[in-house]
């Protein structure tokens, strides 16, 4: 292994931040003209037993005091997403909601009185319901239509103030999630049809977006955001080494090959086509994906696998599973030994961070940023009324350390963003599963007064951000 410490800091003009995403911090879920959201829908079904999006962290109410915190906290940078929903309630409104648009006005001119950067992701699992509930979502042509215009109302509106725009994000995992798409076909085969007819679609949207930000924003960036899930082979028997290749090819190659080469690779027409899983296109298509191609690469870094060969007989394969996918003929996750996991099973992986940004950079030459990486855990009040997470400061000091060795070994990072800023609403686990630097006391169901506390790892990466790197602390 290469080792370089001779250079202990990062670039002039890096951009130390935190993220978090609208549907999981704002709340404020139906106030000034907001429309329902399918990640709002998802969540209120399981209210009964986790905190839902109604009133999340309440961000929509305590965005001065937490953007005076992250000030507090030294942060360059702030990535976070502008809700479709707050702009337009229905998705295909004539006209923008100005009450939606005044709220983001406000967030950006308190990040400019203290000079932080924003990173905004137009697209944060908050599709408008009405859209599912009209036409289907992004099942149908329509869905690009209207997440064009609803795209070009936040460039008319935040251009001259955003040089990083993000696309979608982890389209890759939420293609592979059905509450985040409102999937609702029974049919095992139909639904995996429709799915990657919506992937095709969202592909064709990013395409679109990011030809209309460089017409209208010539002077900003812009890029998608992915889940980056890298696989190990579980062995060095060739069949586990090609296994996890196909791993990494199905699950993420794909995807950023299609954004940045603007068409689908070989290997993955293959895939789709095997299972009568290929997308229709429509006349032009084509010319929509290669016309296209982002200015940096987003992605979100929590974990690695260990991919073994999967043999084609097998029948229980489930392919949209996050920790336990199994894919006959191709591969199947097992355990790494050599790893350590949190109480949620993710495997903390800091050198596997390193090869990510490594390999990422060296497949494509496209600077980089890292959107989200962060550890989720069931963090407790201690009886001095803090939070001693020492366990989230060793993971961001091991993944921050490897980062630096990558930068040394020449990979261009623009942007680290902690996830999260804030405790949030968990996609799956409500308030249990808790990643902020910031702590809000509030239970599933008991508000108590969403009180602000910094835990430990507040002022850990307050003093990382200070001295630029994570060294001696």
């Amino acid at each position: 292994m290469m080792e370089n410490r001779k250079i202990s800091g990062f670039p002039e003009g890096f951009l130390w931040g935190a993220s978090t995403s609208a549907f999981q911090v704002e709340g404020a879920y139906a106030e000034d003209g907001k429309g329902l959201s399918v990640a709002d829908t998802a969540s209120l079904k399981h209210s009964d037993v986790y905190a839902d999006t109604k009133v999340a962290a309440d961000f929509y109410h305590h965005y001065r005091e937490d953007i005076v915190l992250m000030a507090e906290l030294g942060l360059k940078s702030y990535r976070f997403s502008i809700n479709w929903t707050r702009i337009y309630p229905n998705g295909d409104d004539e006209q923008p909601n100005e009450a939606g648009l005044r709220f983001y006005d406000k967030v950006l001119d308190e990040l400019e009185k203290y000079g932080i950067e924003p990173i905004v992701t137009l697209y944060h699992f908050d599709m408008p319901q009405h859209l599912v509930d009209a036409y289907g979502g992004w099942a149908d042509r329509r869905c690009i239509r209207d997440f064009v215009k609803y795209a070009r109302t936040c460039f008319e509106r935040y251009g001259n103030r955003v040089r990083y725009w993000l696309t979608i994000n982890e389209q890759n995992l939420m293609v592979r999630k059905d509450k985040l798409l409102d999937i609702r076909e029974e049919d095992p085969q139909k639904k995996e049809q429709i799915r990657h007819q919506m992937n095709h679609h969202m592909f064709l949207a990013g395409a679109e977006v990011i030809k209309l930000c460089h017409r209208m924003c010539p002077g900003a960036k812009i890029g998608p955001t992915f889940a980056y899930l890298p696989s190990y082979p579980a062995t060095c028997k060739p069949e586990d080494v090609l296994a996890a290749m196909d791993s990494d090819n199905l699950y993420n190659y794909y995807l950023t090959d299609i954004h940045v080469y603007g068409k689908y690779p070989q290997y993955y027409r293959n895939y789709l086509e095997e299972h009568g899983w290929f997308p229709q296109f429509a006349d032009g298509d084509e010319e929509i994906l290669a016309g296209a191609k982002p200015d940096f690469l987003g992605f979100n870094y929590y974990l690695t696998y260990a991919a073994e060969y999967c043999p084609e007989d097998v029948e229980n394969a489930d392919y949209l599973s996050i920790l336990n996918l199994v894919v006959p003929g191709h591969f199947r996750y097992v355990k790494n030994p050599y790893l350590k996991a949190t109480e949620y099973g993710w495997q903390i992986d800091p050198v596997g961070f390193r090869k990510s940004l490594m390999e990422l950079y060296q497949r494509y030459q496209l600077p980089v940023m890292i959107t989200e990486n962060g550890m989720g855990t069931h963090d407790v009040l201690s009886e001095d009324g803090k939070i001693h997470d020492d366990y989230r400061i060793n993971y961001l000091k091991s993944h921050i350390e490897e980062m630096r060795k990558a930068v040394c070994d020449g990979v261009e990072v623009l942007s680290y963003n902690v996830w999260a800023f804030l405790d949030l609403v968990s996609s799956s686990d409500g308030f249990s599963k808790r990643y902020g630097l910031v702590y809000i006391d509030r239970t599933e169901h008991d508000l108590k007064q969403l009180a602000r506390i910094p835990k430990d790892s507040f002022y850990f990466y307050q003093k990382v951000i200070a001295q630029g790197s994570a060294d001696g602390l």
